[in-house]
């Protein structure tokens, strides 16, 4: 994640406190994600694939493997999975004799004005891609850019509240089985279209989600500017806001601050006097803190 934060701040020269050095492959899926949705009014051509296929590349190598990069895949193609000498194959891809072919049909349809919904244009693109599978490798990556950048048309905006591509590595054991069966279907991509707009509902759920964690924390730290707080309380408080796991005790607390058991009561005992913390309701053996929300 950080890796990602700083990979996207360098690319829009924003300078931002805390940032972590990237290797080359994380900045290329940055690079190429970030050419999909501020450029989303571009053409996409073969050219343009080719360079996000290169960026996402960079080595010439898929882990120990070495591809072919911005150019289509020159052999057979296999989805499969399983251990060795137990693969499943989930899907074989049409014959590297035609990908040219499938792919020029598929680039000038995309470009084409249609009277098709953007949206829906990105599920049917999004799919269509798969299907012809073009590249050694990163068909998933440049198939989730394609998406964005639609909906990026979509909403005639290039600034992104909320994630597709995350939504569907989230889900991406749905998202396998849906296409699984769908590419064996008899051409009726319903039920692929109804697990996409589905999809893009939960990513737009999960967003909202997150803006209201982001609007509480500001919100938070603006009324307790002048609040007197040690280090161990902002690190924790933090922590809870960003998504903290589990139950809130005063042993996790000590261990996490590295304090002592008693140094971790009076934190918490501050906070409660300061109505930030409060004590939960549901009790037990154990007693757990929360945040208060009001």
């Amino acid at each position: 994640y950080d890796a990602v934060r700083s990979s996207i701040a360098r690319k829009l020269g924003i300078k931002a406190a805390g940032m972590v050095n990237t290797d080359r492959y994380v900045d290329g899926v940055v690079e190429m994600m970030l050419d999909a949705t501020q450029n989303y009014k571009k053409t996409v051509d073969v050219d343009r694939l080719f360079a996000w296929h290169s960026a996402l590349f960079p080595t010439g190598r898929s882990g120990m493997y070495k591809i072919d990069t911005a150019c289509y895949r020159k052999g057979e193609m296999q989805i499969v999975s399983g251990a060795m000498g137990k693969e499943r194959v989930h899907y074989q891809a049409p014959s590297p004799k035609i990908v040219k072919d499938e792919m020029d049909v598929f680039i000038s349809w995309f470009n084409a004005d249609t009277e098709i919904d953007m949206v829906i244009k990105s599920a049917i693109s999004h799919f269509w891609f798969i299907i012809i599978h073009p590249f050694d490798d990163g068909n998933g990556r440049i198939a989730r850019a394609i998406s964005d950048l639609l909906l990026a048309r979509a909403d005639e905006s290039s600034q992104r509240f909320y994630s597709l591509s995350s939504q569907i590595l989230i889900e991406k054991k749905d998202y396998y089985n849906v296409l699984q069966r769908v590419q064996y279907s008899d051409g009726n991509i319903t039920e692929w279209l109804n697990w996409f707009l589905n999809c893009l509902y939960r990513a737009l759920q999960n967003t909202e989600i997150t803006i209201e964690k982001v609007l509480f924390k500001t919100e938070f730290w603006d009324k307790h500017k002048d609040t007197v707080l040690n280090s161990r309380q902002r690190m924790m408080l933090n922590k809870l806001f960003d998504g903290f796991e589990g139950k809130l005790k005063s042993s996790k607390w000590a261990k996490i601050t590295k304090c002592s058991s008693d140094t971790a009561l009076r934190d918490i005992k501050d906070l409660m006097d300061k109505s930030i913390l409060r004590q939960e309701k549901s009790g037990g053996r154990s007693t757990n803190y929360e945040l208060i929300r009001e």
